[in-house]
């Protein structure tokens, strides 16, 4: 018998957001959508050399790994003030940056996420087979805005944020939410993450989980999704 015909169908699917749907963005290009705001609000531009942008642009690019040693606990994303608090402690962390630059890069970032070339493709493929799919992230303020620009909303069935439901994954209780949304079993269920620690909440619900990890340039390898539902 082929393993396919063994297998317990899919039905819905739980997305991670960030690093699974997104992406970061470009760390200079976030440097400087936030020195543009400093100047159209008036405030001096400040003065950093060739050398202390590519720091920043280092710590940029892994802001929220360091943000784990701030907040191990991820009491972060179970509230809007305690993210930008930790956002700012984090940032801090580069010798010499100043609190304007700090609070603009803050308000630029979510401006800076961008869909991963392959998400459109597959959402639209995981719809039109009539799976249905949840957004699960753990995260302090509201992407919905962001979800319904870029053309994912009305690919999909529901969001979970931590900060609103009081939760943080990998507690099963923010992925038996995402099961509610999604009206199906854990066994009938996929998560899809990044996190090796976060997204693995779900397996004593019986959510089978695939994690992608990091990977650069656009593409991130959604279509494994796709034939794990065929598989299914």
């Amino acid at each position: 018998m082929l393993i396919s015909e063994t297998l317990v169908p899919i039905r819905g699917v739980i997305f991670d957001f960030h690093a699974t749907l997104v992406e970061g963005g470009d760390a200079d290009l976030w440097i400087s959508s936030a020195l543009r705001r400093l100047a159209e609000n008036g405030t001096a531009e400040p003065d950093l050399t060739p050398g202390q942008i590519a720091g920043l642009r280092e710590h940029l690019d892994h802001i929220w790994q360091h943000a784990h040693t701030i907040d191990p606990r991820s009491e972060r994303d179970l509230s809007q003030d305690r993210h930008r608090d930790v956002f700012q402690q984090t940032a801090a962390l580069f010798p010499g940056i100043k609190p304007d630059l700090i609070g603009a890069l803050y308000a630029v970032m979510p401006d800076q996420w961008r869909l991963f070339a392959d998400t459109l493709a597959v959402l639209r493929a995981l719809k039109a087979r009539g799976i249905r799919v949840v957004v699960l992230s753990n995260i302090g303020l509201d992407i919905r805005p962001l979800l319904d620009r870029a053309g994912v909303t009305e690919l999909i069935d529901g969001v979970v944020l931590s900060y609103e439901v009081g939760l943080v994954k990998p507690d099963p209780a923010i992925f038996a939410r995402a099961l509610d949304l999604l009206d199906v079993r854990g066994i009938h269920a996929l998560m899809v993450g990044d996190s090796p620690r976060d997204d693995v909440g779900g397996v004593p619900l019986q959510i089978r989980t695939l994690i992608l990890p990091r990977t650069p340039g656009p593409v991130h390898g959604l279509g494994a999704v796709l034939q794990m539902i065929g598989a299914g």
